[in-house]
């Protein structure tokens, strides 16, 4: 009989939610031949090919995809039992990680009224622009619950989904020469929002240059305000402030984009679930309701309540 270590299993997951030894390794937080030697001994276990040496892209085989969804469940199991020792829910930190920046002033919104009926208390929110990054820390216990913004289709196991405009924002006295580069106002090239406008310029013909980046919206929104340039921006969220939406004809139109949120298969269940609706109810439009909400939600007085 043959006993699988659990440290080769979460290599093998990172491996296969990054896309990558090295950014497996350095989130594991070992060397990327310590990486290797463990897919390598993985194999010889199982006695199968778990990547698929034929393409240059990390790509699983059928025996490596069987043996992720197997680890997932392992590895799960095991943070359980870790759990039956973990502290008691308000000493507990609840940890949420994030795409898009609903920091300020919509996320406190949320926290505030979740623990009013909670018993957790205390919450670590951390902001990175890696999606695949948020769902493996996710998936290995190391963050409760994820909010993301993608131009991608959302997990099977999204709590959450729904999708936004996304539009130009400008300052009101803001004038642009169609003759001259679009001045974009970005968060960077990780950005989502900033990939879906140079696509869409590109596409277009029209010339850019980026202008500003800087590290949150509220920032970029700084930079928007003194007419340093323009920047893409939820419809919804365009109207709550003092900023307009651009309706210049030589501008290209832009995508829809989605928003996800994910909770953590360890830990307190019942708590992530209604942490999630909260945030979902505080900084989702009140007009977008997701297929899977409708499904898992009813309205109650004014509230949407998990059936």
């Amino acid at each position: 009989m043959i006993n699988i270590p659990t440290e080769l299993l979460r290599t093998l997951v990172a491996v296969a939610d990054l896309k990558s030894f090295t950014k497996a390794a350095q989130t594991l937080g070992v060397t990327q031949p310590a990486v290797s030697a463990q897919i390598k001994r993985l194999h010889t276990l199982l006695g199968s090919e778990l990547f698929d040496k034929g393409t240059k892209a990390i790509e699983l085989t059928r025996e490596g995809e069987a043996a992720v969804a197997y680890a997932r469940r392992l590895l799960s199991l095991n943070d359980q039992i870790l759990q039956i020792a973990a502290p008691a829910p308000a000493a507990r930190v609840l940890r949420i990680g994030m795409t898009g920046d609903y920091v300020t002033p919509l996320l406190p919104q949320a926290l505030v009224k979740f623990r009013k009926r909670s018993q957790y208390h205390r919450f670590h929110v951390t902001i990175c622009m890696n999606n695949e990054r948020l769902l493996h820390d996710l998936r290995t216990g190391d963050l409760d619950v994820v909010i993301m913004v993608t131009s991608e289709k959302p997990e099977i196991d999204a709590r959450h989904h729904w999708t936004v405009d996304l539009v130009w924002a400008r300052a009101a006295s803001t004038v642009l020469d169609p003759s001259a580069p679009v001045p974009l106002v970005s968060r960077g090239d990780e950005w989502v929002a900033h990939r879906l406008v140079v696509s869409a310029l590109e596409q277009a013909g029209r010339s850019y240059e980026v202008v500003f980046v800087g590290p949150t919206i509220l920032s970029l929104m700084g930079a928007v305000r003194c007419g340093l340039g323009i920047m893409p921006f939820s419809r919804n969220r365009v109207l709550d402030t003092d900023l307009v939406i651009c309706e210049e004809p030589h501008l290209p139109r832009l995508p829809t984009i989605g928003n996800s949120i994910y909770i953590s298969e360890i830990g307190d269940s019942t708590e992530l679930q209604a942490l999630a609706d909260e945030i979902a109810r505080v900084i989702r439009p009140s007009d977008t309701l997701s297929a899977r909400a409708k499904d898992a939600a009813q309205t109650v007085a004014g509230e949407l309540v998990p059936i």
